[in-house]
């Protein structure tokens, strides 16, 4: 059984609720899909994945995974819609509120965050949608960016859904192979 007090900083709050999450799924199972679909969301939506340990959970998810306790392809799936609605509510907030934004929390105490998700968005377009989801401080806000520079939908949807294919298996699979190599 893996014992996640062990495999995560238990001084850091964010690592204290990544812990009581992943507890509460290897409890109650039942609610895994509702939990991982929640935690991609949650590390994949402007706002909260600067608060959210959500690469954290979706890596123990693979610990679940390897011990039997979640079944692989609805963690997945769920993981994968989770993470694609984090980033559509974010586009949509970014096309509807772009202005706006700077002026909120967390921007108005750290413009930087924004400036530089526009600065990479800017760079790399469409692609930097797809590689922003594999880096925290982008994840947040490249999709925001992208709203408020007018990317046409369909193609952020596309590189929307297509990061995501490729993260949540990677970090569910990264944590399923840590776990068997470990054992």
């Amino acid at each position: 059984m893996t014992d996640f007090s062990g495999s995560l900083d238990v001084g850091s709050s964010m690592d204290h609720l990544a812990i009581q999450i992943l507890a509460f799924v290897k409890a109650n199972p039942g609610w895994a899909i509702f939990v991982i679909g929640l935690t991609a969301f949650g590390e994949s939506f402007a706002f909260l994945s600067l608060l959210f340990p959500g690469t954290a959970i979706l890596i123990a998810a693979g610990t679940l995974i390897s011990e039997g306790i979640l079944n692989p392809l609805p963690t997945v799936v769920a993981g994968i819609a989770g993470a694609v609605l984090g980033d559509l509510v974010s586009f949509w907030l970014g096309q509807r509120f772009g202005p706006l934004l700077p002026k909120i929390w967390p921007f108005r105490r750290n413009p930087e965050r924004l400036t530089r998700g526009i600065s990479f968005f800017e760079c790399y377009g469409v692609s930097g949608v797809f590689i922003g989801r594999f880096f925290g401080p982008l994840r947040a806000v490249v999709p925001l960016a992208a709203g408020m520079m007018h990317m046409s939908p369909s193609r952020f949807y596309t590189a929307n859904v297509l990061s995501a294919v490729v993260w949540v298996p990677a970090l569910v699979v990264f944590g399923d192979l840590l776990t068997r190599s470990l054992g």
